[in-house]
C-alpha cells in the first residue's frame, strides 16, 4: 500500500495485538489508505487493534466514519478497538459527534497495550 502525501501508516504485531500507527491527517484523500490499513489489522484476526492516533494533527468526517466501519467490525468480529493518543483538535472532533462514548479511548499506545 502507498502511503498519500498527507498520511504515512506504520503497522505492528505486539504480542496478540496489532497496532496500527498513522501520521500526518486524515481527511477525504487519505481515509481510503486509512481504511486498507485497519482492513489489513483486521485480516490478521487480533484481540485487539490499538489505533495510536498520536502523530494525527487533523481528522474530519471520512476518518470518523472510517474508524466507526472498523468499531463495527471489531464487535461483529469480536476483538476490542481501542484509540489511543488523541490531540484536543482530534479528541474535539470525536466529542462534538458524541463518540467518545461509543469509542475505548486510553491516553497513550501503552495504555492501550496493557488494558
Amino acid at each position: 500500500m502507498a502511503d498519500q502525501p498527507g498520511l504515512t501508516v506504520r503497522f505492528e504485531q505486539v504480542g496478540k495485538a496489532v497496532v496500527v500507527t498513522p501520521q500526518g491527517e486524515i481527511a477525504y484523500s487519505e481515509a481510503p489508505q486509512f481504511r486498507q490499513w485497519l482492513r489489513k489489522a483486521q485480516d490478521a484476526k487480533p484481540e485487539r487493534i490499538v489505533v495510536d492516533l498520536t502523530g494525527i494533527e487533523y481528522m474530519n468526517t471520512p476518518g470518523v466514519a472510517t474508524l466507526v466501519e472498523a468499531l463495527q467490525m471489531a464487535k461483529k468480529n469480536r476483538y476490542r478497538l481501542i484509540l489511543a493518543g488523541l490531540n484536543t483538535n482530534v479528541r474535539s472532533v470525536f466529542e462534538v459527534a458524541r463518540l467518545h462514548t461509543v469509542f475505548e479511548i486510553v491516553e497513550t499506545k501503552d495504555a492501550a497495550l496493557a488494558s
